[in-house]
């Protein structure tokens, strides 16, 4: 009986931003490792004093605890902290990942911004917070896209890119204004990179989770007022699971996606149907 290859075995996937135990870039990261690819994983290099009392009692590592995961699996994994907003970070990762991996094959933008005191009305936003979200949420993209995209197209073997939006960027939610713009932002972005890199067959998609049972979001997926008038704008009523994005993206970076270029995909329970 001939053994069936993981699709994803061979591949190379860099993901930003995956240092959080209850995180959506931790469960990309799994979900790629278990398809096969090996990964390189980023994080802020939280000291335990930042991290959140589940992660501290677990003596979580950030990015380097992913790694350990991913090895668990059977794949080569390398945490590294990057501040995906200076360029001379972002070319020591591509220059890491070449090195001890031997190549690049995929990217996942999941870095972004940490919720702090931008979730207010516009009109009172503090223009520091609205620049600190968009120099990481866009702005980091960028630099990181760049970096990689250039990797790939001198490579000439195809591959995947991968940007984590938001239903956010789909909404005009008040309050989420600096967030919500930056993640429209990507799906702009995602539509003129896959125009670009088409030609180098490097396809280029986004995904924008809804409500997902992680640390940034608990405040709305605990029990309560807030979490009962959330669900009820959801039409499968729960809130969306981190292992569900991972799954997702990973299609989306193996033979099966093959076809999906410049799409901004939801995955969402169904709150916004577009």
């Amino acid at each position: 009986m001939t053994e069936v290859q993981a699709p994803l075995a061979g591949k190379v996937a860099i993901v930003t931003g995956a240092g959080r135990q209850r995180g959506i870039g931790r469960h990309i990261a799994l979900a790629l490792a278990r398809h096969g690819a090996d990964v390189v994983v980023t994080g802020s290099g939280r000291k335990p004093e930042a991290m959140p009392a589940d992660e501290r009692e677990a003596g979580w590592k950030d990015a380097e605890s992913v790694a350990e995961e991913a090895r668990a699996l059977g794949r080569r994994a390398i945490p590294m902290v990057v501040d995906v907003t200076k360029a001379d970070e972002v070319k020591r990762l591509v220059d890491v990942t070449k090195y001890q991996m031997g190549r690049i094959d995929i990217l996942v933008n999941n870095a972004a911004a940490g919720r702090g005191s931008d979730r207010v009305p516009l009109v009172d936003l503090e223009e520091s917070e609205w620049r600190r979200v968009l120099e990481v949420n866009l702005n980091g993209t960028f630099l990181v896209t760049k970096a990689v995209g250039k990797a790939l197209i001198e490579q000439g073997e195809g591959g995947r890119i991968v940007n984590i939006g938001s239903i956010a960027g789909r909404l005009g939610m008040p309050s989420f204004g600096a967030y919500a713009v930056t993640k429209a932002g990507l799906v702009l972005f995602t539509q003129v990179l896959a125009a670009e890199l088409a030609q180098h067959k490097i396809n280029v998609n986004c995904v924008c989770p809804g409500l997902t049972d992680t640390y940034r979001m608990e405040d709305i997926t605990r029990p309560g007022p807030i979490h009962d008038a959330v669900m009820r704008t959801i039409p499968l009523g729960r809130a969306g699971e981190p292992e569900e994005v991972g799954e997702l993206v990973a299609f989306l970076c193996g033979p099966g996606g093959s076809y999906v270029h410049g799409q901004t995909i939801n995955i969402d329970g169904g709150r916004v149907m577009m």
